[in-house]
Order: structure tokens, then sequence, then C-alpha cells
């Protein structure tokens, strides 16, 4: 239904020997969850924001309807990344479009709120070159390669326009920081080296308040989950959490000597699982239980793409021969499909997980397949996008 805030007007009826008050003019609250022109349902209104790397054109694919929206184009684009809602992709200057994919979730922790809206071209953010971009109710924050992140006032971006809150600067490193438990995370540069050693926590001006004191060696890859920010470590990973104000930090070690071509340096989950995925070297892959703060080693065989589903869920690796399988928690095949074509499978396909159903795409062609996990692996659809799929991701979890 559309969500509109109304008027209602009250009426206090008396005996007519009591005189009588005059109407009252009552606001009534603003429905729980309320998002301005948006539509709220039922269920996640899942879409896929679909990038041709050969033409630039942008696509978003409506997960329900499979209507496909054409927003634009962007000259070059060689990277896209997804904050949950809008698409941000990076063109052959650097810079960075921002596409609403009008599909996105408000999560009160005890329930979930699933809205849709218009799909829309909101414009170009500042900065160049992002490494990464995470986003809270009140904060984007954009990290780039040059040190700095910018921090974008998100309920404006929200409304389709872009501005800035503050900046976090630092010496050049391949650094990142994520909104958390109403701060920034952000990487601390070790001088001299392109590389991080450890988090630092800023306020939402980008002020640092605080120092997470468990060091994070050569920090690569992070994942936000329900139990907090976790940071890949050159000696395992670093988990960080927030309770009543005060940041912590807990090392997860690696169950054994890994070499630097082994590490974790990139991770891959669900929206909200607490299970990461990653590549370990050219050969297998990890999985990361948060909860359980344990790694397993999986050996899926030469890796193209992977993710897990999470808690009790399978790991899913895509292989160099075009073959998805599916891996228990204990690192066993369950199922394997033919997928792609291995020249696909080489032009960097991508796996993307929602609560029931995974999506891989294609480079070569229009296609993005609908895998239903639960089920073998079986093909549920193959949704034709237009032009090709070259980049992917799901907004709207």
């Amino acid at each position: 239904m559309k969500l509109k805030a109304v008027t209602a007007v009250v009426a206090a009826l008396t005996l007519a020997a009591c005189g009588g008050e005059q109407p009252k003019e009552v606001t009534a609250e603003v429905p729980h969850g309320y998002v301005e022109g948006a539509e709220e349902a039922a269920e996640a209104q899942s879409r896929l924001i679909v990038a041709d790397t050969e033409t630039g054109v942008v696509r978003v694919v409506d997960l329900i309807t499979e209507e496909v929206h054409e927003t634009g184009q962007v000259d070059g684009v060689r990277a896209l990344a997804t904050d949950g809602r809008f698409g941000y992709l990076t063109a052959r200057d650097g810079t960075a479009r921002v596409i609403d994919s009008g599909a996105w979730m408000v999560d009160h922790g005890d329930h979930v709120h699933y809205y849709r809206a218009k799909v829309r071209d909101v414009g170009v953010a500042p900065g160049k070159q992002p490494l990464a971009i995470y986003s809270d109710p009140a904060v984007s924050a954009l990290s780039s390669s040059d040190g700095t992140t910018t921090l974008l006032d998100r309920a404006k971006l929200d409304k389709g326009s872009v501005a800035e809150l503050g900046k976090i600067t630092r010496e050049p490193h391949a650094g990142v920081a994520i909104p958390y438990g109403e701060h920034i995370l952000a990487s601390v540069a070790d001088p001299g080296r392109p590389l991080a050693r450890g988090v630092r926590v800023h306020d939402r001006q980008g002020k640092a308040v605080a120092e997470i004191r468990e060091p994070c060696p050569d920090l690569q890859g992070q994942a936000v989950t329900r139990r907090g920010v976790v940071f890949g470590c050159a000696d395992g990973a670093l988990l960080v959490s927030e309770k009543d104000g005060a940041f912590t930090g807990a090392k997860i070690p690696y169950p054994r000597s890994v070499p630097a071509q082994e590490r974790a340096t990139a991770f891959f989950h669900r929206p909200g699982g607490a299970t990461l995925a990653a590549r370990a070297g050219e050969t297998a892959a990890w999985s990361l239980d948060v909860g359980r703060r344990s790694w397993q080693y999986v050996e899926t065989g030469p890796v193209a793409a992977v993710n897990a589903v999470g808690e009790s869920g399978p790991l899913l690796a895509l292989t160099r021969d075009g073959m998805l399988r599916s891996f228990d928690g204990n690192g066993k095949e369950q199922s394997a499909i033919p997928l792609l074509t291995s020249e696909a499978a080489a032009a960097g396909p991508s796996i993307h997980i929602d609560t029931t159903r995974a999506y891989v795409n294609d480079p070569r062609s229009a296609d993005v397949y609908e895998i239903d996990y639960n089920d073998n692996l079986r093909r549920a659809r193959t949704l034709k996008v237009g032009g090709k799929a070259g980049l992917v991701v799901e907004t709207g979890r």
C-alpha cells in the first residue's frame, strides 16, 4: 500500500445541557517504518543492478516482475558496488555514478520493513576511485584509493541528492570505512605501506574518538554481520563489536600457518549472515563461521567465484570449468551442476545470495541464472537482462 501521513478530525460529542467543545484536529502518528514516496511490501523487493562493461549501459531488473529498467550509461564502467539499495558504478575516469535501485529494507532487529520505489539516477558521488561503499540509516561511507573516506548524508541520498557530512583523511592505503554502532570504523594506515595495520573508531563527522587495541596487520577484506564487523588480517580475522557505546576487537586466528597467497583478502556472504566465504588461493576457499569463531578450509577446485548462504547453509563455489558446486559445513561437496562455459567462468562472474536464491551472471551474455540452493542447485529461472551481464549486484535485502 502507499504510505501517507494522514490527518484525522475528531469531534467530541457532548450533551446539550453541558455545552460543547470545539472539534480538535489531531495529527495521526507516522506509521512505524514510514518512508516518504515509497510503497511498503510484505516481502523483499529484490532487484539486480546490471552493468554492461562493453557499452556502459546500466539496467535495473525487478526480480518479482522481471521488468528491466534502463537507467543510463556509465562510460568505461569497470566496477560496481552496492550498500543494499544504491549502486555505485566506477567510470573510466574514476568517478562514481550513483543509481537508486528503488528497492531496500529497513531492519529494526526484531522485524524488517521492505520498500519499493522508482528507479532513478542520483548523480555523481564526490571523490575518485572508490574502493568500498557501506551505509547505515544516517551515513554512507565512500572509501577511495587515496586514503580518503567521504561521509554522505544518507537521508538526503534517499531523497535523491548528494550531500557531504564530513571526511576521514588518512595516509594513502587500500583502506576502508564502515558505519557501525552510530560511529565509523576506519582502517589505520601502516606508514610506508599500501595496506593497513588496525582499526580506529570515528564519529559520524569523521573525528577519531577511539582505537581498537587488537592489531590487524596487512588488513584486507571486510564484512558487516549481525555479530559485528569482520576485517581480514595476515594472522586471521578481527571481529569488532559494540556494546553500550564501547567498541572491542577479538582476533579469530587461522587454524594453521597460512601463506600469503592463501589468505582471505575479500569476503562474500548473504546480507545479515554470519558465515563468510573467501578464496584461499587459486584452488580452495575459506568458510568463516563468525558465531563459532572458526575457519573451515574447503577444497573446491580452481575458483572463479564463491559465496556463503549462512548458518547451516552451504558454501557455493563456481569453478573455472563452469560448474556450480555446493559444500556443507564440513567442506564436503553436496551438489554440482554445469552452469557456464569455461570462457564465461574466466570472464569475472559473481555469486549473489539472498534468503532463498542465488544469482550467477554470465558476463559474456545477457543471462543471469537464479539458483535454488536448497534444491540441489536447481536452476529456477534464466533472467534475460539485455546487453551483457558484465557486472551485477543485488539490492533490496
